[in-house]
């Protein structure tokens, strides 16, 4: 299959990314509703995760839509991707709460700041898939009322969730380093412009700096969940 006219290289890299990430979602999200305590709750997650499943077939859909294979646009992020959940592997049901509340949303920080630098029907579908409110609300929910039951689960998860943080960091800049592509368009050398003779070394420093600032909601989401950074 080939590359439609419009398939920037690094806006496959993205959109293969968030693909395979939001397949990925599916899954533990299902998992999840398994291991919950209530019916209620297993329903709610198991809706969530059905979500997760549209917006991964939206995603794939709209890489074939500019002549891409989506396994093949997947591919070079599943090494990294299940890495990442190698290295943060819960022990629990609550940790597995807390890691996709706040693994997926420092991601999804990542996702929008490339987005904000590729075209527009790149940004638009991105920002409809990363959509999370709903979700977001009711993970942080279920991580305040287990602590309402036995706040002395506050530190550990304070401390789990610093650790996801610096392992989500990690694995991203491995990614934008091994994907050069992808670290352009993070430099905005993508479909919105700049100077396409800049030297790789500037792309990484760029990198680095959008890097730096994705820990801003961090702290944001530790309240939301009634834990202390």
């Amino acid at each position: 299959m080939t590359k439609g006219p419009s398939a920037d290289p690094g806006v496959i890299d993205l959109l293969g990314l968030l693909a395979y990430a939001e397949l990925g979602s599916f899954f533990r999200l299902a998992d999840d509703a398994g291991l919950a305590p209530s019916l209620r709750t297993r329903g709610q997650l198991a809706g969530l995760a059905a979500t997760e499943q549209n917006h991964y077939q939206a995603l794939r859909e709209r890489l074939v839509e500019l002549g891409v294979d989506p396994e093949e646009a997947m591919e070079p992020f599943v090494g990294p991707l299940d890495l990442w959940h190698e290295r943060t592997e819960p022990q629990s049901w609550l940790e597995s709460l807390v890691k996709t509340y706040v693994g997926d949303g420092i991601a999804g920080d990542f996702y929008r700041k490339v987005a904000e630098l590729a075209d527009a029907d790149t940004l638009a579908l991105v920002e409809d898939v990363l959509a999370e409110t709903e979700r977001a609300e009711f993970l942080a929910a279920q991580v305040r009322s287990a602590l309402a039951e036995n706040p002395k689960l506050a530190g550990r998860l304070s401390l789990w969730a610093r650790r996801l943080v610096g392992e989500a960091l990690s694995q991203a800049q491995a990614v934008a380093v091994d994907r050069p592509e992808l670290a352009s368009l993070l430099a905005g050398r993508g479909p919105r412009g700049g100077d396409p003779g800049d030297s790789g070394l500037d792309d990484l420093a760029a990198v680095s700096r959008m890097f730096a600032s994705l820990t801003e909601g961090h702290a944001e989401r530790l309240n939301a969940m009634g834990l202390a950074d």
